[in-house]
């Protein structure tokens, strides 16, 4: 391959801030600073930001919205058709970004993601998943939890939580509360999620194993989370722009585009989660991309599958964090790619020598608007259609090449 120059961009990963050139050979960061161009195509940055390239957790691979996202690389949930209970299965499934998107498979950590019988962990961990996740929902039984957990800390593996009690979100849409009791809709209490999360600490202390809860939305969870990190515990915790700038208000006049899982909570919540974000308790920011179509979405609230498109929004909403003051942008870099990177043991999330070429320019102040039907990927639901935003991606490069 050709040398690709990128020059005079300010440099950004978890590090730091520091303006200059980068150099990309073979397919690697081969310098940084004040580089001669060479034979090099040149890329002229003009001051834009260069960082690393983000690294999501999503339910599904759409290349189209990763690319226009900045993202090269996907944690994919197991919930796919058919589920990632198999070796062949995971092996298929980290082929399927190729050659734009590297795919990092989460293993099903029970058969058919049913909660009772576990996988073989240690063959779909040669098979290539870099972590086990109970998917969508909790696992029910406490017993076969805590096998897993055990199961799990001996390869290594750190196990991804769902934070909703089973039993108290049965059939619900949304979280007890004005807006909830005002439509008329089935709903649970917000304590479910913290239920959750404390039995799965507990069980993840006694099991000493590795815990990540994949998507925490409540304060209750956060003070549960900052409580057991303080005591040393190893778990971390990610959620989305959707649970940090909307309240369960975004669901009024039966906006189903809102209804998301876990649903949207109190503004009490939202703003204890944003300082969870900032104290990095809660240290990873991810889309979990669940592109439903308008058959999926246009229909009753209650009726209406839960989930929305993230995966080209995540960078722009996650800016607004910037500009609201809770995170730096050295910050932002952490919790978008850096902190994934290392929690689960794949490469990228930093800027340096040597480091893969995985990377994403993008204007931190350029105006848009988030336009459903015209969002890149296989669907454009969002409950963020007609917002103002900033921040646009100038490029995504995966493996030294520019993507399309």
């Amino acid at each position: 391959m050709r040398p690709l120059l990128i020059r005079g961009a300010r440099l950004v990963d978890g590090d730091g801030e520091r303006a200059g050139d980068l150099l990309i050979v073979e397919r690697r960061i081969a310098a940084l600073g004040t580089v001669d161009a060479g034979g090099a195509e040149v890329i002229e940055a003009a001051g834009k930001v260069l960082a690393p390239g983000i690294i999501d957790t999503a339910f599904r691979v759409d290349k189209a919205a990763t690319i226009a996202g900045g993202i090269t690389g996907v944690l994919l949930m197991p919930d796919q058709s058919p589920v990632l209970d198999e070796p062949a299965l995971v092996e298929r499934a980290e082929r399927l970004g190729k050659p734009q998107l590297w795919v990092h498979p989460l293993a099903a950590a029970t058969r058919g993601l049913r909660g009772s019988e576990l996988a073989e962990l240690a063959l779909l961990r040669e098979a290539g998943a870099v972590a086990v996740a109970t998917g969508r929902a909790a696992i029910e039984d406490a017993n076969v939890m805590l096998r897993l957990l055990r199961y799990a800390a001996g390869l290594g593996l750190v196990v991804v939580s769902h934070g909703e009690n089973v039993a108290l979100t049965a059939g619900a849409a949304a979280t007890e509360g004005e807006a909830a009791m005002r439509l008329g809709l089935p709903a649970a209490p917000a304590v479910a999620e913290a239920i959750q999360i404390a039995r799965d600490l507990r069980l993840a202390a006694l099991a000493g194993a590795r815990l990540h809860v994949a998507c925490v939305t409540t304060a209750e969870g956060v003070a549960l989370l900052r409580a057991a990190r303080a005591a040393g515990q190893d778990v971390s915790a990610a959620t989305t722009p959707d649970y940090l700038l909307l309240n369960e208000g975004a669901v009024t006049g039966y906006r189903s585009f809102a209804r998301l899982s876990p649903p949207l909570r109190s503004e009490r919540d939202r703003l204890a989660l944003r300082e969870g974000v900032a104290d990095g308790t809660v240290a990873m920011l991810v889309s979990r991309h669940d592109p439903r179509s308008a058959e999926e979405k246009r229909l009753p609230f209650a009726d209406a599958a839960p989930g929305a498109a993230g995966a080209a929004t995540l960078l722009p909403l996650a800016l607004a964090l910037v500009r609201d003051g809770v995170l730096d942008l050295p910050g932002l870099m952490r919790a978008l790619s850096a902190t994934a990177a290392a929690r689960f043991g794949v490469p990228g999330g930093r800027l340096g020598v040597g480091e893969p070429a995985d990377l994403l320019l993008f204007d931190p102040d350029a105006p848009w608007r988030i336009e459903a039907d015209a969002l890149p990927g296989k669907a454009g639901n969002t409950p963020f259609d007609g917002l103002p935003v900033q921040g646009r991606v100038l490029l995504t490069i995966k493996g030294g090449e520019v993507q399309r």
